[in-house]
C-alpha cells in the first residue's frame, strides 16, 4: 500500500510499505480522510524527540473498519469511525485524576504508531482501552469527521479558559485553529470576537468563513490600540493567542480586560520558548493565564457531536482536499498559509 513516510527533517517520502493486519485487541481502517495541521509541518521541517523514523504520519483521522482484530467487541467492518490522536494510558496518576491531557505516559497515532497519511492503518489497542475510537454520525463526511480532533483540542483550551455568555473573546491567529476557535466560542455564547492576524489575506480569507465580530490586522498599525479602540479602553475578557508566535503572548497581557483569562494555546518554537511577561499586569488586573495540551478521548467524543449537530461547522474550513501522493504539495500549502484546511483523501 501507499503511505507517506517520515525518514527524516526534510524527507517524507511516498513509498509501498506492507499493509497492515489487526492483531489480537485491534482494529484495522481504510482510511478515508487525515486532515493536515501545523505540527506536521513541524515534523516535516524539524522532527520530533518522540518520532523514530521511519514513521508513516498524519493524526487527524477518519476511517472505515475493514478488519476488527480477536477480542474486539462493539465494532464492525464497515463502520465508518474518528480516531484520538493523543493517547493517555489512563493508569497514571494525572490520568487517575482526570487530566488525561497531561498523561505522564501519553503516546500519539503518527508518532509511536504509524499514522493516517496511508491508504490502511491499525488502531492500536491502546485506543481502544481508552475509548479513543468514536463512531461517525451519519450525515457527517469522513472529511468533516477528521477536523474532530483540532476541534478537541480547541473545546479542552476554551474549557481551561472559561469561554461562555457574554464574553469578548480576541483571538491571535487565522489559521485554521484561529477560526475553529471563532466559531467554538461563538456556539459556547461569546458576545463579541476580534481575530487578530498579521497577514491581511489570510485574515481576509479566514474573516470571510467564520465572521468574527471584528478583525484587527498588524498591517494597520499597533495591534494593541486597535483593540482597546473596538473595545472602549477596556479589552477582551478572553484571550487566546493560537499562533506560535511569542509576540502574541506579550500582547496578550496587554489587551487583556480586568479578570481576563488568557489561553496560551500555541506552542512556542523549541529554540524560542520565553517570553518577557509583564508580571504586574497579571497582578493589578488579577489576571489568569492557562496553557492548553492536546485533547482527551472525552474532548474527541464531544467535538465530534458539535460537528455533527452543527453547532460548529467546519466542512467549509476545508479549502483543499488532495490525493495521498500530493501530500508533500499539502505540506507547501500549508507552509504558505494558502488554505484553512488541507485534508488528504487516499
Amino acid at each position: 500500500m501507499k503511505a507517506a513516510v517520515f525518514h527524516g527533517p526534510g524527507d517524507v517520502r511516498i513509498e509501498e510499505v506492507p499493509e497492515p493486519t489487526a492483531a489480537a485487541g485491534e482494529v484495522k481502517l481504510r482510511v478515508l480522510a487525515c486532515s493536515m495541521c501545523g505540527t506536521d509541518l513541524k515534523i516535516f521541517r524539524s522532527g520530533h524527540f518522540r518520532i523514530s523514523p521511519p514513521r508513516v504520519m498524519g493524526h487527524e483521522i477518519a476511517g472505515e473498519i475493514v478488519e476488527v482484530g480477536a477480542g474486539v467487541t462493539g465494532w464492525a467492518p464497515g463502520d465508518r469511525v474518528q480516531v484520538i490522536a493523543a493517547i493517555p494510558d489512563g493508569t497514571c496518576e494525572e490520568c487517575a485524576r482526570g487530566h488525561q491531557t497531561v498523561c505522564l505516559n501519553q503516546e500519539s497515532m503518527g508518532y509511536q504508531y504509524e499514522g493516517g497519511f496511508a491508504e490502511f492503518m491499525v488502531v492500536p489497542h491502546s485506543v481502544l482501552a481508552v475509548d479513543g475510537m468514536n463512531r461517525i454520525p451519519d450525515g457527517v463526511g469522513a472529511d468533516e469527521a477528521s477536523v474532530t480532533e483540532p476541534l478537541a483540542c480547541v473545546l479542552n483550551g476554551q474549557e481551561l479558559a472559561g469561554v461562555g455568555a457574554g464574553d469578548v473573546v480576541a483571538v491571535f491567529g487565522a489559521g485554521p485553529i484561529g477560526c475553529l476557535h471563532v466559531r467554538l466560542a461563538r456556539s459556547r455564547g461569546a458576545s463579541r470576537i476580534i481575530m487578530i492576524e498579521v497577514n491581511r489575506e489570510r485574515l481576509r480569507l479566514a474573516a470571510d468563513l467564520v465572521h468574527p465580530d471584528d478583525t484587527v490586522c498588524a498591517e494597520d498599525g499597533d495591534i494593541i490600540e486597535q483593540v482597546r479602540k473596538l473595545t472602549d479602553g477596556r479589552g477582551a475578557d478572553v484571550v487566546i493567542t493560537a499562533t506560535a508566535a511569542g509576540a502574541a503572548q506579550e500582547q496578550a497581557l496587554q489587551i487583556a480586560a480586568p479578570r481576563a483569562r488568557i489561553s496560551f494555546f500555541g506552542g512556542l518554537p523549541k529554540d524560542k520558548p520565553t517570553i518577557t511577561l509583564d508580571s504586574n499586569l497579571v497582578h493589578y488586573r488579577e489576571l489568569t493565564i492557562v496553557g492548553a495540551n492536546g485533547s482527551s478521548p472525552a474532548h474527541n467524543a464531544r467535538a465530534l457531536h458539535l460537528i455533527a449537530t452543527g453547532e460548529v461547522p467546519v466542512k467549509d474550513l476545508i479549502s483543499v482536499r488532495l490525493p495521498l501522493d500530493r501530500v508533500l504539495e499539502a505540506l507547501d500549502i500549508v507552509a504558505k498559509g494558502e488554505a484553512i484546511k488541507v485534508t488528504i483523501e487516499p
